[in-house]
């Protein structure tokens, strides 16, 4: 049994355990479970997430409960029956997401996941994020999924919902070493219904476009502007770079007294950070692509090797498959075998 130490990680120690486990059949056991974190173990989203993930390979399990800092988990056979999680709470849908969408790369049928949950919340990316840049990105190298949202959720009531749907496919090596020149950005700028009179999701997307004029450069900017029924106030804000030869993207949350400006200010200047590097994929992909990177192999230019990478690395080799870490200029390259 793989022995894997959660201390120095967050939930994505946990999330890559549980999909490497169901598509290598290897079993494992998780001690000290986000053992960094100031209230560790399982909570409700980590939870239905070992949920989901022992319904997907029909697993047998021990310790998964409320607060568990350890659990077993012997993975059986993958089957493509469908179903629906529901968290329960804020807690995030695309974090949950994370745990089952690269197990879609061995379903050698049609799959559905319906997912109930936070969809825009702190600490995860935005659904837009995964919708509009994580799966159009790994949809470049064979992918075949697709994500509808069908109810926003924000903290603290969530009660947001969304479908994952996939189709059997194989998927080619990642080459994302390189992402050539800038062509056009995308903003989905969104907010809670109630919210509309003061025009935040507007005012959003408005000052993120002008901000992007401002710095002098010259491509297009599509805008997308929603106002969505949701249980809690919010708004949240993505902006996604199209390049040549990558998809880079950078969110953000509005929440009480940061006014919609500001967030368009934060987002506009992690752009700008990601854009004068030489890195093919933003900084939250980086640690995200790291999975299919050990399925399928290539490589990847990454920002930096933060401690988020470092620690899914290291979980990558618990289970026999080696992703290396090179310097090249500036940059941190991560290479993957098949």
């Amino acid at each position: 049994m793989i022995e894997i130490d959660g201390r120095k990680g967050g939930g994505q120690m946990l999330r890559s355990s549980l999909a490497l486990s169901m598509v290598t059949g290897e079993e494992f056991r998780i001690e000290n479970i986000r053992g960094s974190r100031p209230n560790p173990g399982l909570k409700r989203q980590h939870l239905e997430a070992v949920k989901a993930a022992a319904k997907l390979c029909n697993a047998d399990t021990s310790g998964v409960r409320d607060g568990s800092t350890e659990i077993e988990f012997s993975p059986g056979e993958l089957n493509s029956e469908g179903f629906t999680v529901n968290i329960g709470t804020a807690g995030s849908v695309t974090l949950l997401l994370d745990t089952v969408l690269p197990v879609t790369t061995q379903v050698n049928k049609d799959f559905r996941l319906e997912v109930k949950g936070g969809t825009d919340v702190k600490w995860s990316p935005t659904v837009s994020y995964y919708r509009d840049v994580k799966i159009p990105l790994l949809q470049g190298f064979g992918a075949d999924a697709s994500l509808d949202v069908e109810r926003t959720g924000f903290y603290p009531k969530g009660g947001g919902c969304v479908k994952l749907e996939t189709s059997p496919f194989s998927m080619d090596p990642l080459d994302i070493t390189a992402r050539g020149e800038l062509e056009r950005f995308e903003v989905y700028s969104k907010a809670s219904g109630d919210l509309e009179r003061q025009d935040v999701a507007d005012r959003q997307a408005s000052e993120t476009a002008r901000k992007l004029k401002n710095s002098h450069i010259s491509v297009p900017v599509e805008k997308k502007v929603e106002y969505a029924e949701a249980a809690s106030t919010g708004s949240s804000l993505c902006l996604k770079a199209v390049y040549e030869d990558s998809i880079a993207g950078f969110d953000a949350l509005g929440e009480k007294g940061k006014r919609a400006e500001k967030v368009a200010h934060d987002v506009v200047q992690d752009f700008k950070s990601f854009h004068a590097s030489d890195a093919a994929v933003d900084p939250y992909m980086a640690d995200q692509v790291i999975v299919f990177l050990a399925l399928v192999g290539g490589e990847v230019a990454i920002p930096e090797a933060t401690d988020h990478v470092q620690t899914s690395l290291e979980v990558v080799r618990k289970f026999g498959m080696d992703i290396e870490v090179e310097s090249r200029g500036k940059e941190a390259v991560l290479v993957g075998g098949s």
